[in-house]
């Protein structure tokens, strides 16, 4: 089995060293000091269940490696729709896509029965430009548990989590999705082939809805969004409307509002990959995770007041961040007494 990661970063390396680990022939797509580092030292996995090495082969041209079976997409949703000349030469006929990706996926639809099969999501799939490079038929979906950091070029900390679950478009167990399970499970990673993966996006996405933008725009981390009556209370009204959306596009994820607070609130203090981003200066992965669901609110009817407003605010900050946060003399001055 061949496999390429493209975007080897935290969860990306990750992946591909377990992979590796379990006797895949895997590849990985890096860049700059983290890819001089993997490439004289391998990729070394920091972890509570037991530190490893792992040495794949690392590039930073797709060219080199030629077409693989699977290419796993380590990069931000938003980075899809320009990454044609990247993925081009690892496709062949077969080759899969598993989409690693937070929030709703540009293949949602995609051979989805009932009203809405086959809509486009401008959000995630802005004019059709992520299915003309990445086209539906290759998609695996990927709902990814794990959480990972870079903690120095080549090193990456596993702080918790093995799953990542898996599943077709088309719902049901295909050969592929088997034999990709299989290999993670060598890896020493939890796999499971959801027939109905849709359920799993909605279930993570309840959190990323809410606790993304939320920390976003207060600096704060889960567990003090969860323990500030007022915020938990917005996270809530949030969870609740997410679920209104799932219901209206077919879906019922099986866990309750409450529970998905608890396990955020036991996170504790970690700041969430959007926060993450601000604070890095790096563009938020605002459309996946919030644009597309207020899109799909739109499509169904709904009506998910509380996720427009924040919604509002989040798009400004993301909008402002992107331009250097760059405000006009005239606005900062003083109104005369």
């Amino acid at each position: 089995m061949r496999i390429a990661v493209l975007g080897a970063g935290a969860i990306g390396a990750y992946w591909g060293a377990a992979l590796h680990r379990g006797g895949a022939d895997v590849h990985l797509i890096a860049r700059g000091e983290h890819l001089r580092a993997i490439r004289a030292d391998g990729v070394r996995v920091l972890s509570p269940r037991g530190d490893f090495v792992a040495r794949p082969n690392a590039t930073d041209d797709p060219s080199e490696i030629g077409p693989v079976d699977y290419v796993f997409l380590g990069l931000k949703a938003h980075a899809y729709p320009t990454a044609g000349s990247l993925v081009a030469p690892l496709f062949d006929d077969s080759t899969a896509v598993v989409a690693a990706q937070n929030g709703i996926p540009w293949w949602y639809f995609h051979k989805l029965p009932g009203p809405y099969e086959g809509r486009r999501i401008e959000a995630v799939d802005p004019d059709g430009a992520t299915s003309q490079v990445l086209p539906p038929e290759r998609a695996i979906g990927c709902v990814v548990y794990p959480a990972t950091v870079i903690e120095a070029p080549g090193v990456i900390r596993h702080l918790e989590g093995t799953r990542f679950s898996i599943g077709e478009p088309a719902g049901g167990i295909s050969d592929r999705c088997t034999a990709l399970s299989e290999a993670m499970i060598a890896g020493g990673l939890k796999s499971p082939v959801e027939p109905n993966l849709r359920d799993d996006i909605w279930i993570k996405l309840m959190g990323n809805v809410a606790f993304n933008p939320i920390s976003a725009l207060t600096r704060a981390t889960m567990v003090e969004i969860c323990q500030h009556p007022h915020t938990r209370r917005l996270v809530t009204q949030l969870m609740e409307e997410t679920l209104d959306i799932a219901a209206r596009v077919g879906s019922t994820p099986d866990i309750s509002i409450e529970k998905r607070l608890r396990g955020a609130e036991g996170v504790g203090h970690h700041k969430t990959s959007m926060l993450q981003d601000l604070e890095a200066g790096k563009q938020l992965e605002l459309d996946a995770i919030v644009t597309a669901v207020v899109e799909m609110a739109d499509i169904s009817g709904a009506e998910a007041p509380t996720l427009r407003t924040v919604h509002a605010a989040t798009d400004l900050l993301a909008q402002r961040a992107a331009a250097g946060w760059e405000i006009d003399d005239t606005a900062q001055k003083a109104a005369p007494a």
